[in-house]
């Protein structure tokens, strides 16, 4: 993974000492609350319903267990005792005092970290494929390309200051895991006709208020223009983005206003322009550079044959439900991604506790040679365990209460933070997903439905996904009461597609039962294999709406 050279060292160190005066100003009066605001919000400082919120930066959601420890130091001295895996692959951390803030940012510092880029009109943490480098059908460790821009991107002059916040999403496998397309740009590793690697760039997705899936305005991009390219759209965004509505400000909108064909005109025309500059192209050995960070681990040769694992399968049927859900195949023969469900019954979605941090940092440096990830469904995953080592894994995970098999089904749900923290909420989200996955508690019951992700946003900033949930749900004020309103059919791989709305909105003690039904008429309508989003795509919003509203 990658390491900080000395200039990485003198960015972060220097932020946090002119942080630290900049706390010392506010908590002695000198600079008000207005004034603190940019300074805060550019060092990931929130201030939010209850307390600060502190976000940290977890570029393409990749940790090693020193840096895991850290994140449990952070939780157990400065916070509650645990953290929040959000949905940019970063951390949170929702009760830290202020005057502790800056020592936070200095821990981190030493473990190479940091919160700059987390908040704010700029270009935010880079999120990837968490199966980076582990995959078989990946064409290129979409790492590379992550860091890559994460150096471009951080502190860049000329978008310090966008119309509005800017996300940036890298794939480097046929099957979409980053949700490259609902992001402000989304990069997809491909190859051309004549073998050679490249990239396919999308522009114009997003969420929120008006959610958009992204135009793809080039087919392939060699490269070492990638810099270029990039620098090409987001010049074309901040000369017409609109500064003068926050609601109309995004990419997206542009994209939309502009059409497909006339971005990708502007975009062309500035790449022209700068495509030549040094500044801007790639040298190979640069890249090369880089590349070197990401260099496999040292494999062992092992035999794609797995009777450690088969004969614990088979003596298990807890271990076996844990395989079927949350293992995924590896590259190399006789290796396996296991992944960490942060989905336990009745628990809050992405929340891992101090001790259960430092328990993974010792499973990360014992079973996948020193590297986690966190997902963006809020997740972890733990990229190389040997086959042969996945029932000790399992015993590990399950001593600390991180065995849920439930990976990809109906309790590994997406939630925001919602109305408990949040200050822009209208509606809480966490119990909700609580209460979903109390519901669904049977485990047996939650294999025979398969597949099915529930995505749930306290407000219409769509944190929580929930345009892009197989069933979406947004929490909705009406009159003072917590509502929510319920969607189907989103998706967020690379058959990309926006929920629909079924009709008015539930009640809080009436929408467990919404998606009870959802679920049970997805259960008499699906043919032999059919999975929830197939059976929808089939059938279309019609038999659900009748079951949750009846006729008229």
């Amino acid at each position: 993974m990658y390491r900080y050279d000395e200039f990485d060292h003198r960015l972060v160190s220097t932020r946090v000492e002119q942080f630290r005066g900049q706390v010392e100003r506010r908590l002695s009066g000198a600079l008000d609350e207005d004034e603190f605001k940019p300074l805060r919000l550019m060092n990931g400082l929130y201030l939010q319903l209850h307390a600060y919120m502190l976000r940290v930066a977890v570029p393409y959601g990749v940790l090693s267990s020193r840096q895991m420890r850290m994140l449990a130091h952070i939780a157990r001295v400065y916070d509650k005792g645990y953290g929040h895996f959000t949905t940019r692959q970063n951390i949170q951390y929702n009760w830290p005092r202020l005057e502790d803030v800056p020592d936070i940012l200095q821990d981190l510092a030493s473990v190479e970290m940091h919160a700059m880029q987390t908040s704010g009109n700029c270009i935010r943490n880079v999120t990837a494929d968490h199966y980076a480098g582990a995959t078989a059908d990946e064409l290129e460790d979409p790492r590379i390309c992550s860091e890559i821009i994460r150096q471009w991107s951080t502190l860049h002059p000329e978008f310090s200051f966008l119309p509005r916040k800017f996300k940036i999403a890298v794939t480097g496998s046929p099957h979409d895991r980053a949700a490259i397309r609902v992001h402000d740009i989304g990069v997809a590793v491909v190859r051309n006709g004549a073998g050679d690697t490249g990239y396919q760039i999308y522009v114009g997705g997003g969420q929120g208020r008006t959610p958009m899936i992204a135009e793809k305005i080039c087919d392939f991009l060699p490269p070492e223009d990638l810099l270029s390219y990039l620098e090409s759209i987001l010049r074309v965004y901040n000369r017409y983005g609109r500064r003068d509505n926050l609601y109309k400000a995004r990419i997206k909108i542009l994209v939309h206003a502009l059409g497909a064909e006339e971005m990708r005109h502007q975009v062309e025309e500035e790449f022209a322009a700068i495509r030549t500059q040094d500044s801007l192209r790639l040298p190979e050995e640069e890249m090369s550079r880089i590349e070197a960070y990401f260099a496999p681990p040292s494999f062992e040769d092992l035999s794609a044959d797995t009777p450690v694992l088969d004969a614990a399968r088979a003596a298990s049927s807890d271990l076996a439900d844990f395989i079927k859900t949350n293992v995924s195949d590896h590259r190399m023969p006789g290796y396996k991604i296991v992944n960490v469900s942060l989905k336990p019954t009745g628990g809050a979605p992405g929340d891992a506790s101090a001790d259960q941090m430092d328990a993974l940092a010792e499973m990360t440096a014992r079973y996948s040679f020193d590297e986690i990830r966190v997902t963006h469904e809020q997740n972890l995953t733990l990229p190389h365990v040997r086959a042969e080592d996945i029932p000790a894994l399992y015993e590990s995970l399950r001593a600390h209460g991180l065995a849920s098999a439930n990976i990809g089904l109906v309790t590994d749900q997406i939630a925001c933070p919602g109305l408990d923290f949040c200050n822009l909420a209208n509606a809480r989200s966490i119990p909700l997903a609580q209460n979903i996955s109390e519901r669904f508690a049977d485990l047996k019951r939650q294999h025979d439905i398969g597949a099915l992700k529930i995505k749930i946003s306290g407000c219409i900033n769509a944190c929580g996904h929930h345009h892009v949930g197989h069933i979406g749900i947004l929490g909705v004020d009406k009159k003072g009461t917590e509502h929510y309103q319920l969607s189907l059919g989103g998706s967020a791989d690379e058959n990309t597609s926006l929920a629909a709305i079924t009709g008015p909105s539930f009640t809080e003690n009436e929408i467990v039962d919404a998606v009870e039904t959802v679920v049970d008429t997805y259960i008499t309508l699906r043919h032999e294999g059919e999975s929830f989003i197939e059976t929808y795509r089939r059938c279309g919003m019609d038999p659900f709406k009748e079951k949750l509203y009846g006729t008229d």
